[in-house]
């Protein structure tokens, strides 16, 4: 959840880019630095805490300079700490770093460097970043800082959003974006640039941006700018101008929040495994669940509450728990929950999947589980919520605000939270040997940039949205784990365009569901190259032979589903486990690009609230 400022100009930097920092404080808290270039030297203020804390150190100990970037910290690799703070500096105090994203082969590259000298002051992964980037220019194979970091960031596996400055080239800014973990707006101002990773951080002094997409650079000085892909091609990039009301200027270059919070997901998951993870011993770390060894052998059973969304979320972590932690989950309607007596004890964990924390039928499914002595956990998005509150233990999604009715960033980052559960719950549990949790651990490192890849497919999926959106029935087939994924698909597309959609088992498609199927009838089928893809090609086939249309989510590299489908979506190669979190991107995406060629209103769809907080 980091926020990222930098300023490139003739005024004081330091106080440009506190006040943007200042804005962006929601998206990191646990730490906050900013650095300067003044007569070619770095100059780095770094404290722990809020953005406070920084303020107060830089006016005991004031810096000066009119380039300089800042960063407001949600820690990933190494523990708050102003060591761990960014900027981070290179070992000889040339380059200085901040940074979005996770590094995934950041441990392959620290030894890589520390077996050549390279001394290391943090235990973050961003500092490999730095750290590579003076390795590289100490080669001599150029004395450009734009082609130096473009050299470095090759290296780089997963989505990084990444700003430089060079005390060798002390007029300047380097700027990178690779896949979508954060944002690169560039702020185009008169003899002064600015670059922020949201927004609001800048509008005070420009309305006029340009962004940057995935695998595009930047060189920023006070009177210019050149865009290059990173193959090092330049580019002319469209320059946007941002409304001045609140609302326009925080969607920004997007049309709907929807669209939007979709584009998110990198980020927000990056953000929701942020300060979980220990990287290094490949361990989660949950110590809000308030959860001991002894109190987690005795835990043999989790009811999992949750409405809507949330309840597909739930039936999506039943599988992780089941099979990692090996204890039994049953996901049950909030709504229902209460009104059947359940049986629970103090063996029982009760867990309440709510966005808002205020859902009045998942808050009354807690108040059931207290009233039974049941252990009660909660995972929310709101911090301070009702459900937070009430709760003996509890995950928080990091997601940021979510302002679209249909919820799509909180459906993944409770996925994530419910992963990181299962984690937990087999180290205290014994369940898993370290072999197994290491592999558990580093896939997750993966996924922001997985969710990156799935998200790139944006233009297609718009221009298959406009061949289907006249449709007014579809069928939304999954099996095993990505079965929860084809309840959401469906649910995602009634809710915003209003067409009629169902989601079913695939093995349930011939006890009732098949003879809907016809020409008028789109089939999306989730046919990922897994255990049950055979089973997947043959409902396929089915749909097929009664002349359905049918739409694909397939593996990338699966040329054969090619023969089968009318359109194949392509989600890229990736763990089991986080296939429904990579597999939902393009059924989001479709439901909202259909949504909008029906002309619905995307973001406030009738008849639908946010929080449901009356019965």
């Amino acid at each position: 959840m980091c926020g990222i400022v930098g300023y490139v100009g003739t005024k004081n930097a330091t106080t440009i880019i506190l006040n943007g920092l200042q804005r962006l404080e929601y998206r990191g808290y646990d730490s906050a630095g900013i650095a300067v270039i003044n007569n070619n030297e770095i100059a780095i203020r770094r404290d722990v805490g809020k953005l406070n804390n920084l303020r107060a150190r830089i006016e005991s100990s004031p810096i000066h300079g009119t380039v300089g970037i800042g960063h407001t910290r949600w820690a990933t690799h190494g523990a708050p700490a102003e060591h761990n703070a960014h900027p981070h500096v290179s070992m000889n105090g040339e380059f200085v770093v901040v940074h979005n994203g996770i590094v995934e082969n950041y441990l392959e590259l620290r030894e890589e460097l520390m077996a050549e000298g390279v001394t290391f002051a943090s235990e973050t992964d961003t500092e490999v970043i730095v750290q590579l980037i003076e390795r590289v220019a100490h080669t001599g194979i150029s004395d450009d800082i734009a082609e130096i970091v473009r050299l470095a960031v090759s290296r780089l596996k997963g989505a990084h959003a990444i700003v430089v400055m060079s005390k060798a080239q002390p007029d300047r800014i380097v700027t990178v974006r690779i896949g979508n973990a954060g944002g690169v707006a560039i702020g185009l101002g008169n003899h002064e640039m600015y670059v922020a990773s949201d927004i609001p951080a800048i509008l005070e002094y420009t309305r006029h941006m340009v962004f940057l997409e995935s695998k595009q650079m930047a060189v920023i000085w006070a009177d210019d700018y050149q865009v290059y892909n990173l193959d090092g091609v330049p580019i002319t990039p469209e320059i946007h101008t941002i409304p001045w009301d609140p609302v326009s200027a925080v969607k920004g270059e997007y049309k709907h929040f929807m669209q939007k919070e979709i584009a998110e997901q990198a980020r927000s998951i990056t953000d929701t495994i942020g300060g979980r993870i220990d990287f290094e011993h490949y361990q989660v770390l949950l110590p809000e669940l308030n959860l001991t060894p002894e109190k987690a052998q005795a835990i043999n059973r989790i009811v999992t509450v949750a409405c809507g969304t949330s309840y597909y979320s739930g039936l999506v972590g039943k599988f992780f728990i089941e099979k990692i932690a090996r204890i039994n989950v049953e996901v049950d309607y909030g709504s229902e929950y209460r009104y059947r007596d359940p049986i629970i004890d103090e063996n029982t964990a009760v867990l309440a999947i709510t966005q808002s924390g205020e859902t009045v039928d998942t808050l009354a499914a807690l108040e059931e589980a207290r009233e039974k002595h049941a252990i009660v956990w909660s995972i929310v998005n709101a911090i301070g919520s009702q459900a937070m509150r009430i709760s003996d233990g509890y995950i928080t999604m990091n997601a940021g605000p979510e302002i679209g009715v249909a919820s799509t960033k909180a459906f993944t980052a409770s996925i994530v939270d419910q992963y990181l559960l299962a984690v937990y719950l087999g180290q205290l549990r014994g369940t898993i040997n370290e072999t197994e949790r290491i592999q558990l651990v580093k896939d997750l490192g993966k996924l922001p940039n997985l969710v990156s890849q799935a998200l790139d497919q944006e233009d297609y999926i718009k221009q298959m949205a406009g061949d289907l959106y006249h449709y007014t029935d579809f069928l939304y087939l999954g099996r095993g784990i990505n079965y929860p994924i084809a309840l959401e698909g469906a649910l995602k597309l009634k809710e915003i365009s209003y067409i009629h959609a169902e989601g079913y088992p695939a093995g349930e498609m011939k006890h009732g569901p098949i003879a809907l199927i016809d020409e008028n009838m789109p089939v999306l089928a989730i046919v990922l190259k897994d255990d049950l893809y055979d089973k997947m090609i043959s409902q396929v086939e089915q749909a097929k032979a009664r002349g359905g249309i049918v739409v694909a989510i397939a593996t990338e590299g699966d040329t054969f589903i090619q023969t089968k489908a009318d359109y194949v979506l392509y989600i890229p190669e990736c763990p089991s486990f986080l296939s429904p979190i990579v597999s939902v991107i393009p059924l989001q995406l479709l439901a909202y690009h259909i949504a909008v060629w029906r002309g619905a209103d995307v973001d406030q769809p009738r008849n639908l609230a946010k929080s449901v907080t009356v019965e």
